[in-house]
């Protein structure tokens, strides 16, 4: 086959090619470029385009660098930047696969291979004639969470070379085949920040206002804060107060105050239902044409190695699922307006594409039981449902409110 690999100057996009080529597919490698060199708030790429230019001419393969800047700027950096500014924690490394390599990328490059590749781990199984995003046998390394959001079309043009091994056999091959990145290390933190400070990436944006840091319990102000985006529910670090530890377990947007609770234990931390709005199922609803109540999942709401076991249960349409957090009510969130840009994107452009990427959010609305109690669940997470034995990402949606004490 004809295929588009995705590589990022990292061993697992590496060691994709390699396969691949092991394979006897036709590899062409692609490096999206979504950073400039300058203090925007980007990461500056150089380095990670020379190390791809290393592994593509020990190949002997061509190596095309593609800029998405702009797309990514009025995509995935907007929502970020929105969805803290409401007050809400966003997930933009899930939105850059969905909308970036596996959306602008598709339309304008990747509808002309048989096959687009990425060093994801993650796993696709055909099941009734129909793909399915599978989980990584490797649970530390699985990365389906990221990629929860991704439509049918776009898993159905995907290839995941590396999705079945562990961690510990992709640097193997690196080291055997003699990779020029084989002892470096994995990136980390979020997809469009690189080597920036986080919290410097949102004083050059969103600037500061001081604001009180109070006692959820006592009503006591324990200190200040300069901005409550700089803060997000279940944050531990960060907070400057003695005679903890405390967390964040809640946040007035309106006037700007940040709530904490103490202890490791402690109660206001916690909750066990989790109400989920604007679902996404990858290939189908599995519960289409039937009752979904009480159903036996497994899940996640942040990258862990651990699958929550849980219960999903879709609400009747006139369920109340709104919370106040401040001015800002928490139901549509930010996500769902960069998907509109997206389909509004596919609506005005007239490119090629193996599918209709900017399928449609369900407007259905469920809440997941937890079997256990649940730390630090923020309004804009994802909530990542898998089916009960962990092994199919079914798909995933926005988390909406939380109700700390049930």
């Amino acid at each position: 086959m004809k295929v588009a690999a995705l590589i990022s100057g990292g061993v697992d996009s590496a060691v994709a090619v390699h396969c691949l080529l092991e394979q006897g597919h036709e590899v062409y490698p692609f490096y999206i470029r979504i950073g400039r060199d300058d203090d925007s708030g980007d990461c500056s790429a150089d380095e990670d385009i020379e190390m791809c230019k290393l592994i593509t001419r020990r190949y002997n393969l061509p190596l095309e660098v593609v800029s998405l800047h702009q797309e990514y700027w009025d995509n995935v950096m907007e929502y970020a930047l929105n969805s803290v500014r409401r007050g809400l924690t966003p997930n933009p490394d899930m939105m850059c696969n969905k909308m970036i390599k596996f959306g602008y990328f598709e339309r304008q490059w990747g509808h002309e291979f048989d096959a687009t590749a990425t060093g994801h781990y993650a796993t696709i199984h055909t099941i009734d004639g129909l793909k399915y995003l599978g989980t990584a046998p490797d649970p530390v390394k699985d990365q389906t969470d990221f990629l929860a959001q991704i439509t049918y079309e776009q898993l159905d043009h995907l290839m995941f070379p590396i999705g079945d091994m562990p961690k510990h056999r992709v640097r193997e091959i690196a080291v055997e085949t003699r990779m020029p990145n084989a002892y470096r290390k994995d990136s980390q933190g979020i997809c469009f920040l690189g080597k920036i400070n986080y919290n410097d990436f949102l004083r050059r944006h969103l600037g500061e206002k001081n604001g009180p840091i109070i006692d959820i319990q006592t009503g006591k102000k324990l200190g200040e804060h300069h901005g409550f985006w700089y803060h997000t529910i279940g944050q531990r670090k960060g907070l400057g107060l003695s005679g903890g530890p405390w967390y964040v377990v809640d946040k007035d947007v309106n006037e700007n105050i940040i709530y904490v609770a103490n202890g490791y234990d402690a109660e206001l931390q916690y909750g066990r239902q989790i109400p989920v709005a604007q679902m996404h199922w990858i290939t189908r609803d599995p519960w289409e044409g039937q009752e979904c109540r009480d159903v036996e999942i497994t899940f996640k709401n942040r990258h862990m190695p651990q699958f929550v076991q849980g219960r999903l249960t879709r609400l009747a349409s006139d369920a109340p699922m709104v919370k106040h957090l401040g001015s800002n009510d928490i139901f549509f969130s930010e996500a769902d307006q960069a998907n509109k840009k997206l389909e509004n994107s596919v609506n005005s452009k007239e490119i090629h594409t193996q599918g209709n990427t900017a399928e449609k959010v369900e407007d259905k609305r469920y809440v997941i039981e937890s079997s256990a109690p649940i730390q630090g669940v923020a309004p804009g997470q994802f909530a990542v449902i898998y089916d009960k034995e962990s092994r199919l990402c079914l798909g995933s949606g926005v988390i909406t409110f939380t109700n700390q004490n049930n």
